[in-house]
């Protein structure tokens, strides 16, 4: 502790002595007496030396960190946009004061834009505004194309291809044909009765063919079944697989638990179910695959490319892609290159990939550009079998008196397909959705190919050579031919929105299915907070002597959990693109992970609470009772009800679990049985809390229930303890409630504790407000209408609508996939309308819902005395069911702010939850429905004044259609199937309850400030952790069966894990931009279904703006400098046997001590193999 004073005060003279020798050294720089100039000459001098200034101490960055938790209480921004600029001689002056023996608290910076008190100065990061300096840029491209779709032949989405065998003398093509079998884990079938009827059989007809012949090849992606099939599978068929795959005769291809989705997935689950599926592999192959593959998914995220590159794998292979995107790349023969992140100013990231060309995946569409030619080469159609070519013309079994014939008529497909790349070796695929089912297909495709190939070999003058062959074998060929990666096109941006034909565009499944999206992220966050307590425990249980009846009981579950959530992330699965029996299925897995998730989390915090954990029963019932019941798989989970004894004013123990790497302020929300309650904390101190009534009906309450609502303070990735007990003499706080719109009064029913009025809508406008914001709304409706920004007095309109889009007619109509509307979305609420609404007000939470038709609407302010991110959000919840007047209509949200003119009609989407993607709106060229793009997290509008941002708490698709507005799709309910597979309409909705958080962002008078219409942008911290804090809520456990004065004697009051938090204060917190994104047990490769004594540390460092003026308000217990990109792992939980490691495990990389330093720069993720002390 001495030691760290002292260098704190070292640094600090360091610090301000180097900021006075330099700017005396400027002063003599200039050599005359400094002249004040108009101020923008000033602040443009003196922004330009600062940034000198910080150039020269950026060796001292890592030091200057370490201290930096001392100078957040010294150093705040200016609030000063336009003050007068001083010249440099009055700033020297200004910091000498002390010189004069006065003493200055507050040294002031104005129209800098920081100076030192008690807020926070977050040091900006050094990020890439600017865009991958690549060969191709998507966004540039787009602007480029002519979006006609013109008839381009036998390949009618592209153009015409000639080729002759003049064109062929002196070289060879090299043709690598890859067979394969495409299975869904459940789509029309359910993922268990695929496996029994297809995918089972499938397996073993390859795993017995291959091995008969050396030259054979098959490529295989999905572990689910992998697994599955290895677990029934006897020992001889085990034995060859190992065989296949140690040969390279059978290539495991991405190697994850599905091929997932890439529009509504959170790159967590993406890293979670491919983590799953390697690590299988390596327990069962001991192999790590190198190559992605990708025919499926509807559009393309550079996000699996930066996952799959930071997992070791080197290239990679997609299909769905925008048909015009293809014709363009195609002509320009630009279908392989290297794709690079928007982000990385380097190569770090690139990763080789392959786009394929055509239509789709099947074998018409896979040999060349002619469909009716490349079908008669489908020996799976093979008179006799199941499948017929629909043009007409049926494949031949290939003989010695027709092979000379079809091998020309083949190889002239295979040539004017290479025309489409830079060099003569050539991919093609062999295969469709659920092939090889039966011998005979196996059979007729290896036979036939194999004589075909035998024949272009044995002729020379064919100039051609073809081979079965793997994925990778194909890329390492190509690579070769090419001259290397690095003569590859490289490539920045994402695939988005898929189009396969016409006006086609599949941005209907960005939405489709609400409620099990909603189910899928929820499941995401108690996963992640059940692994982080259980790899906590394990330590603690195994030290004790209670494991492995600790981990036998529990450690199932959580494999369970994660391979569901896995199964989930499949392109058909959280797409909403299944039958009805399937998304039911998928729904009863999420359902049931959640409780399973649920009591890992219980029994977890129950050991880490104990203070003797040698007394820990795995068998006995929960003592921690789950927060929350979910009952069936179609319906939004109950709160389990707090009972509070009015008696004998026992208190009940309430246990708050905060699974993010900050210390945490936030609002709690509880059901408990009386109105009149306090709450105090483990030192027995009072706690503000707010109770409110529960409603049933419009204007009725339950009268034995009730809402509790409490500030907590949770410890990072901690628990703490609060007590809720019976009170006759109020010391907590009952709501208010205003009803506008109820035309009798007499229907009321509520608690007669409370105070409930009706009013008459005399004014325009009513308002709600905390310590940040006054959000105004219309007395009419209901609707926000304007939010005032505390800080600034400024006011802004803000205004909420909800709009309604209708199928259009004809034979291609909306459905799961695509959305196709007639036209301009109509208003959901018209001007006439007057719906209900409710004005509660409490000293916490302050909420206006408004009863419309499909919606109840609910706008919130929270209030936590200025800490956290809480404050500065309008948190916003739809409860959405349109199973009512809503045929064929889709309902969405409008919110609109003409003071935030998007420039250039461009708007911002994250992508994966992981990054931002730049988007423009393009009416002038492509439909409404192209312009909706995936939300799975977040989307903003900014111009060179402000920003809003949306940050959604389910995957949902989003538009800005007009200047200043942000539109997003609730629910789809659809009457017909859109003939893409599914089979069926899309109309089983139910209620379900959506979450959003609004900000509003002003950028600040500092020196950086990035151009609003850079091609990058990030989030701010305070969306960051709004974003956190919506996905992870604090989950509450109840103590139950067991006396309280047990409860104090037993239990510890707190848990206090992380090094870094300030509640435990043994080291400086973590900078706010470092996220833990997992701490996930590891699997023993020895005993199946059991842990290691290791964990798998997920380390994500946010690319985060600083230029924002909530920037300098935001009150958090993290570090606020984080410009560098050092870290220590002492800040983080104690261990040992500390190794940098690839981010799916695989790849060991660096052995590091346990108070090592380790770098991760901004958008990074690192993954670590820890053992927990």
């Amino acid at each position: 502790m001495v030691r760290r004073n002292v260098v704190f005060l070292c640094g600090i003279a360091f610090f301000f002595g180097s900021l006075v020798v330099m700017l005396k050294q400027l002063d003599r720089q200039q050599g005359q007496e400094i002249v004040a100039r108009d101020d923008q000459e000033s602040l443009s001098e003196l922004n330009a030396r600062f940034i000198n200034l910080e150039n020269e101490l950026k060796e001292n960055k890592r030091t200057m960190v370490k201290l930096q938790s001392g100078l957040d209480d010294l150093v705040e921004l200016s609030r000063v946009a336009n003050a007068k600029v001083p010249n440099r001689k009055e700033l020297v002056e200004n910091i000498l004061q002390k010189e004069d023996g006065k003493k200055n608290p507050s040294l002031h910076f104005p129209g800098v834009g920081f100076n030192f008190s008690s807020e926070q100065f977050p040091a900006c990061q050094d990020l890439n505004y600017f865009g991958a300096n690549c060969d191709i840029e998507m966004n540039d491209e787009y602007g480029g194309f002519n979006w006609k779709d013109v008839n381009g032949g036998v390949w009618k989405q592209g153009f015409d291809i000639q080729t002759n065998d003049a064109e062929w003398e002196g070289k060879k093509l090299k043709i690598h044909l890859v067979p394969h079998s495409h299975n869904d884990p459940g789509w029309l079938k359910t993922y268990e009765d695929y496996f029994r009827s297809e995918t089972r059989h499938i397996l073993d007809n390859i795993v017995d063919y291959l091995g008969l012949d050396k030259r054979r090849r098959f490529i295989w992606a999905e572990m689910s079944y992998l697994s599955m099939w290895y677990d029934i599978a006897d020992d001889g068929r085990k034995q060859k697989l190992k065989e296949l795959i140690k040969s390279g005769q059978l290539e495991i291809v991405t190697g994850g638990w599905v091929m997932n989705d890439e529009a509504n997935t959170h790159y967590f689950a993406m890293i979670d179910q491919m983590i799953e599926g390697h690590e299988w592999l390596a327990r069962t192959f001991g192999v790590i695959p190198r190559t992605g593959w990708a025919i499926d998914p509807f559009g393309h995220t550079p996000t699996m490319a930066f996952l799959l590159k930071r997992m070791g794998l080197t290239n990679m292979l997609i299909q769905r892609v925008h048909y015009i995107v293809k014709r363009n790349f195609a002509e320009q023969k630009k279908l392989e290159f290297r794709w690079r992140q928007q982000w990385d100013g380097g190569s770090s990231t690139d990763i080789n990939c392959h786009m394929m060309p055509f239509y789709s995946y099947d074998v018409p569409h896979t040999c060349g550009p002619d469909p009716k030619i490349c079908c008669q080469f489908d020996f799976g159609r093979l008179p006799g079998m199941r499948r017929t070519c629909p043009w007409g013309v049926q494949p031949k079994k290939i003989t010695k008196d027709n092979v000379a014939e079809r091998a020309k008529m083949l190889l002239d497909q295979y040539r004017k397909k290479s025309k489409l790349f830079a060099t003569d070796t050539l991919l093609v695929i062999l295969g469709d959705d659920f092939r090889y089912q039966k011998m005979d297909e196996v059979e007729g495709q290896f036979t036939n190919y194999a004589t075909l190939f035998d024949y272009i070999n044995s002729h020379p003058e064919l100039n051609a050579e073809a081979k079965f062959s793997t994925l990778s074998e194909y890329f390492d060929a190509m690579l070769h031919d090419v001259g290397g990666s690095q003569n590859l096109p490289s490539l920045s941006g994402d695939f988005f929105t898929y189009a396969d034909r016409q006006d086609h565009y599949w941005s209907g499944y960005y939405t489709s299915r609400p409620f099990y999206k909603t189910q899928e992220r929820n499941l995401e966050a108690h996963l992640r907070g059940a692994e982080i307590l259980f790899s906590l425990a394990l330590p603690v249980a195994r030290e004790s002597g209670v494991d492995p009846s600790f981990s036998n009981k529990l450690y199932p579950l959580l494999q369970y959990a994660r391979q569901n959530l896995g199964l989930f992330q499949h392109h058909d699965g959280i797409t909403g693109t299944s039958k009805d029996p399937v998304v039911k299925d998928y729904g009863r897995k999420l359902q049931n992970s959640v409780m399973k998730a649920k009591e890992v989390m219980s029994r977890s915090a129950e050991l880490l609470l104990l203070r003797d954990p040698t007394s820990f029963k795995s068998e006995k019932d929960l003592t921690l009772d789950y927060d929350s019941i979910l009952a069936s798989h179609d319906k939004i989970g109950d709160k389990v009800v707090i009972n509070i004894d009015k008696t004998s004013g026992t208190p009940s123990t309430i246990v708050i679990y905060n699974s993010l790497s900050y210390d945490r302020t936030g609002l709690v929300r509880l059901i408990v049985t009386a109105p009149h309650v306090k709450v105090t904390d483990h030192k027995n101190q009072l706690i503000p809390s707010q109770t409110n009534l529960i409603w049933i009906e419009p204007t009725a309450t339950k009268l034995d229930q009730f809402e509790l609502v409490f500030v907590a303070t949770v410890a990072a990735t901690g628990l703490a303890t609060y007590q809720i007990s019976f009170q006759n003499i109020p010391q907590n706080s009952l709501s208010k409630v205003d009803l506008l719109n109820v035309q009798e009064a007499n229907n009321l029913h509520f608690c007669d504790d409370f105070t409930v009025t009706t009013k008459p809508s005399v004014t325009e406008e009513f308002s709600i407000e905390n310590e940040e914001l006054i959000a105004s709304f219309s007395t009419k409706n209901g609707l926000l209408r304007s939010v005032t920004t505390k800080r600034d007095k400024n006011k802004m309109k803000v205004a909420i609508d909800f709009g309604v889009y209708e199928a259009r007619g004809g034979k291609e109509r909306s459905g799961a996939y695509l959305f196709l509307p007639s036209g301009p979305a109509s208003p959901h609420l018209t001007d006439s309308a007057r719906p209900i609404v409710r004005i509660v007000e409490g000293p916490l939470l302050k909420e206006v819902h408004v009863l419309a038709p499909n919606v109840e609407h609910i706008v919130s302010l929270q209030i936590t005395d200025k800490l956290g991110a809480a404050p500065f959000g309008i948190f916003v919840t739809n409860k959405v069911d349109i199973r009512n007047g809503m045929d064929n209509k889709e309902l969405s949200m409008r919110i609109t702010a003409p003071d935030v003119a998007n420039d250039e009609n461009s708007f911002f989407t994250d992508l994966n939850g992981f990054q931002m993607q730049k988007r423009k709106t393009r009416l002038d060229k492509i439909p409404i429905q192209a312009n909706f793009y995936p939300m799975p997290t977040m989307a903003f509008i900014q111009n060179e004044k402000a920003r809003l941002t949306v940050l959604t708490g389910q995957p949902r698709g989003v538009a800005s259609l007009v200047s200043s507005q942000l539109e997003i799709i609730l629910d789809r309910r659809l009457m017909q199937d859109d003939n893409r597979g599914m089979g069926q309409a899309t109309k089983d909705n139910l209620a379900t309850s959506d979450n959003f958080v609004i900000l509003i962002e002003r950028w600040s008078n500092t020196p950086g400030v990035p151009d609003s219409s850079s091609d990058n942008h990030f989030p701010s911290i305070i969306a960051h952790h709004s974003l956190l804090e919506l996905l992870h809520p604090m989950w509450s456990m109840q103590y139950r069966n067991i006396e309280h004065n047990e409860v104090t004697t037993t239990y510890k009051d707190s848990y206090l894990p992380l090094a870094g938090s300030k509640q435990s204060a043994d080291e400086p917190p973590l900078p706010c931009s470092v996220h833990i994104v997992n701490l996930r047990s590891i699997e023993s490769k020895e005993v199946e279904g059991t842990p290691t004594d290791e964990s798998a540390l997920i380390v994500q460092k946010f690319g985060h703006e600083c230029h924002l003026d909530t920037c300098r308000l935001y009150k958090s217990s993290c570090l606020a400098s984080d410009s560098e990109d050092f870290l220590n792992l002492a800040t983080f939980y104690p261990a040992t046997n500390i190794v940098s490691t690839s981010l799916s495990l695989q790849y060991t990389e660096d052995e590091i001590p346990p108070d090592g330093d380790w770098k991760i720069e901004p958008m990074e993720i690192k993954t670590f193999k820890i053992r927990l002390k």
